[in-house]
């Protein structure tokens, strides 16, 4: 979730509250949706523990951005979203405020800045939990709310769904926590003015953190399409087919990826079904970005695509201190229909 992460759903005023260490006592959180996660459901972002204007997040990493205030957890893109990512009560409690209603638009729409402005979260839920705790869950889908005000939850309680909805560029659920109204990193159970490092008070169950490990880069999609991918297509989910027609105009193998850092060394082949290599590349990438698709691939020439199975193989390669090795390594398949 991009800048400001509350303006207008906040209908209580929240007193401050001083310290940093704030974990001890607060509710023990449960993974707030339901996905799987590392397959279906990824960290893009956490919270920024950097009080300048840099970013490290609770592992003194770079996955996330200047100022973040929460945890956003995406699912690939809008064919997910719309299949349905049920979001859920991280801990019991009693739900302060909801609001539904604003429509799934990503933010580079027309218009779309001035449209939510005073509404930057969206379809939205806060859960108060006691002595000055609450969650709130950001960004869900118009009509998915299933809650009211004054209404007690418990854990795992379905709330809404995932959706697109606010200052938002992709469809996911940014999760915030708060004590007597100041950000709290759940990895850590801290104010964001702590230092990053520290996990010794975190306020996930076993099982919110064995399902949340660090993933500071990682693989968001990948699959084949008949043309140079488009990113809107991309972001839709339009790029899903695991068959082609052997008359098809091309063959491209594609990649989408959260975390690619300066450096880093990506390696693409396309191998036709009797092992050929028909297509390849290699490079450096030139610098840190939080997403980034790539793609290769081969045109068709006079003849059709011989019948069988094509195989994609994509690595993203990293250099450190133990040598260069890969941090992404996948092989997707496709199959050509004989005719």
């Amino acid at each position: 979730m991009k800048g400001s992460w509350m303006v207008g759903l906040l209908l209580l005023t929240l007193s401050a509250a001083g310290g940093a260490a704030a974990g001890a006592g607060g509710p023990r959180l449960q993974l707030p949706l339901i996905c799987d996660m590392g397959k279906v459901c990824s960290v893009q972002n956490l919270p920024d523990h950097d009080p300048g204007p840099g970013f490290r997040d609770y592992n003194c990493g770079s996955l996330g951005y200047d100022g973040h205030k929460g945890t956003d957890i995406r699912v690939p893109n809008l064919r997910v979203m719309k299949q349905g990512v049920e979001v859920v009560a991280a801990a019991d409690g009693r739900v302060r405020a909801t609001r539904d209603g604003m429509p799934d638009v990503g933010l580079r729409a027309p218009g779309q800045r001035e449209a939510i402005r005073g509404r930057e979260a969206g379809n939205a839920v806060v859960v108060v939990h006691g002595d000055g705790w609450e969650t709130q869950y950001s960004h869900m889908l118009r009509g998915s709310i299933r809650v009211k005000p004054g209404q007690m939850v418990k854990a795992g309680q379905v709330l809404g769904r995932i959706g697109l909805s606010g200052k938002t560029e992709f469809p996911h659920l940014h999760f915030s926590v708060r004590h007597h109204g100041r950000t709290i990193d759940p990895f850590t159970g801290t104010a964001l003015e702590a230092a990053c490092g520290d996990t010794t008070g975190t306020l996930w169950s076993r099982r919110a953190l064995a399902a949340l490990p660090y993933r500071p880069t990682g693989l968001l999609q990948a699959g084949f399409a008949s043309e140079r991918p488009v990113s809107e297509r991309l972001e839709a989910g339009d790029y899903a087919a695991t068959r082609i027609a052997p008359d098809a105009p091309a063959i491209v193998f594609w990649v989408e990826l959260f975390g690619v850092r300066k450096g880093d060394i990506e390696r693409f082949q396309l191998l036709a079904p009797d092992g050929r290599v028909i297509a390849r590349q290699e490079r450096e990438l030139q610098r840190n970005r939080a997403r980034q698709y790539s793609y290769t691939g081969k045109r068709r020439r006079q003849r059709n695509w011989a019948p069988g199975s094509y195989e994609g193989r994509y690595q993203l390669l990293r250099k450190g201190p133990e040598g260069t090795r890969p941090v992404v390594d996948i092989v997707r398949e496709l199959r050509v229909q004989a005719p």
